[in-house]
């Protein structure tokens, strides 16, 4: 952030805030020189002037490789300077190598590898009121804009689909925090696919340290945090429980299955959702008419989006930003290189968008949240008798990638379970579709998965046999069974000794004798009805 790097160089916070805003905001180079500038016609003839600063990239590019003297000697200076008056300003060695933060934290030094950012990224939010989207989260008296009035930012977990906003959100809260706040946040990011326990300890140790210091309160934000196992998660519950750190987590990942029961009760879960097309809208005009770090700065020149571009592409992303800010800034490419002198104007058309979307993305996984909700989709339709709807859940299984062959062992499962001594046809049906997927795979099988789930979406439905396994089993699991024995009537006698013994005596051979009445439960279990069938209208509540 371009306001953590001016006051990690010394400047005073109401002196970075001034700078910032003359120059836009968005470059902590530009603000960096408009101070020296100021600075050099207001202060004594001792202070360099602009045209004697050396040029300033260098030293934001060496901010990661500083020399061990610059770094002992800094740590050796109080950090007292944000209480400097505005007219002074830090010692040119604070300012020309200013001190290094961890290599974890998420500041991006403002040099012209800037210019390479994609799209999606340089139109992050800077503030909560430049996020679209996420109402429930940010609603004037919500938690996130209280905790900020109050200078008192709870540990969050951000659950959602990618490109719904969890980075650019935290990252939001920062600011407005350090805005309001009399002390600003520091903010951390590591990803979780890259750092380990070695990282987290490096940055808490930091932290602690500042904090001890002057009193700033660290933000630690951990990407993709479902992916650290359960000692990562651990060693991040005694700092948590201390203040050391405010922690923020990002996951597209259902937090239930994947973080650990004490970081989820020292945090507050919020729930993204994708975003309407109307956000998405918002979005991408925002993108087309910021001259400065929008759509036109990534293709060099004049860039003229079509209304219906951005209808499209708002319909076609699924709720995602990134998809839909990556695809408008691809289709300018495409049009950018149509345009025939770098003055011309490029005009971006729908055939632009869909070529850059390609193909519609589908929510879809093999092993996640998303695959266990689609095929309760398709179970719970199948049960409704909703054929349609269950083949609209079977498509979007196989588009997004599902294995055809656990869909059809599901549907022999169905076949049992729902249909049942209803049509107990449905069973041959879904093995014999079970069979057919096995032997001629993907594509070919989706039209016999297909014709599988319309049938037994549209047989009777019976529950009769699942009930009555499902009773019986409880009755053997309780007390009321007595895990008796077999009665000696049923046992099988094929030695002397056994039938000595009274192994099968007093059987009555059914087919002999189908009047005669004979006892096939144990005596205490005598008169007990599992099952329930027939059933008038083969169905069954």
């Amino acid at each position: 952030m371009e306001m953590e790097q001016l006051l990690s160089m010394g400047f005073p916070t109401d002196l970075a805030a001034e700078a910032l805003a003359a120059t836009g905001g968005n470059s902590a180079l530009k603000a960096t020189d408009w101070i020296l500038n100021r600075n050099s016609s207001t202060t004594s003839t001792s202070t360099p002037t602009a045209t004697s600063q050396p040029k300033l990239d260098r030293f934001f590019l060496s901010q990661s490789t500083p020399s061990s003297n610059s770094q002992s000697q800094d740590k050796q200076e109080p950090e007292e300077q944000q209480s400097t008056p505005t007219s002074q300003l830090p010692k040119r060695r604070k300012l020309l190598v200013p001190e290094t933060p961890p290599p974890t934290t998420s500041d991006k030094p403002a040099t012209a590898a800037a210019h390479h950012q994609p799209l999606s990224e340089r139109m992050r939010p800077r503030t909560l009121n430049d996020v679209v989207g996420q109402d429930h989260l940010l609603a004037p008296n919500s938690l996130l804009r209280s905790a900020i009035k109050c200078e008192r930012l709870p540990s969050l977990v951000f659950w959602g689909p990618p490109g719904t906003g969890k980075t650019s959100i935290a990252k939001a809260i920062i600011n407005s925090a350090s805005s309001a706040a009399s002390r600003p946040y520091r903010f951390v990011s590591l990803s979780a696919v890259t750092a380990g326990v070695k990282d987290v300890r490096e940055a808490i140790d930091e932290a602690r340290k500042r904090k001890k210091l002057n009193g700033q309160r660290t933000v630690l934000f951990i990407d993709e945090v479902h992916r650290f196992n359960k000692s990562q998660q651990d060693s991040f519950l005694p700092v948590i429980e201390d203040g050391s750190i405010v922690f923020m987590g990002a996951t597209t990942e259902n937090p239930s299955f994947h973080l650990i029961t004490p970081l989820l009760s020292r945090s507050r879960v919020l729930d993204l959702r994708p975003l309407s097309p109307q956000y998405i809208e918002v979005l991408l005009r925002r993108a087309a008419e910021n001259s400065e770090i929008g759509l036109s700065r990534s293709v060099g020149m004049q860039v003229d989006v079509e209304e219906e571009v951005i209808r499209f592409i708002s319909a076609n992303c699924d709720g995602d930003a990134r998809v839909a800010l990556n695809a408008l800034e691809i289709s300018a490419t495409t049009a950018a290189a149509r345009a025939s002198t770098p003055d011309s104007v490029a005009g971006v058309t729908v055939e632009d968008a869909k070529e850059a979307l390609q193909c519609k993305h589908v929510a879809s996984d093999k092993a996640g949240e998303e695959h266990y909700n689609l095929i309760s989709a398709l179970h719970k339709s199948m049960r409704g008798s909703d054929a349609n709807a269950a083949i609209y859940w079977l498509a979007r299984m196989l588009e997004g990638g599902q294995e055809p062959l656990y869909i059809a062992r599901r549907l022999v499962r169905f076949a049992s379970e729902d249909v049942g001594l209803a049509d107990p046809l449905a069973l041959n049906q879904a093995v014999a579709c079970y069979q057919a997927c096995h032997f001629i795979g993907m594509p070919e099988c989706n039209v016999i998965l297909a014709q599988c789930v319309a049938y037994l979406a549209l047989a009777p439905k019976s529950i009769a046999v699942y009930k009555a396994m499902n009773s019986a089993a409880e009755v053997v699991r309780s007390s009321v069974g007595q895990n008796e024995g077999v009665p000696l009537h049923l046992r099988n006698a094929p030695t002397k000794l056994m039938k000595d013994f009274g192994y099968g005596k007093g059987y009555i051979y059914t087919p002999d004798n189908p009047s005669a009445e004979q006892r096939f439960l144990p005596p205490s279990l005598e008169g007990y009805k599992f099952l329930d069938w027939p059933i008038s209208n083969n169905t069954d509540g």
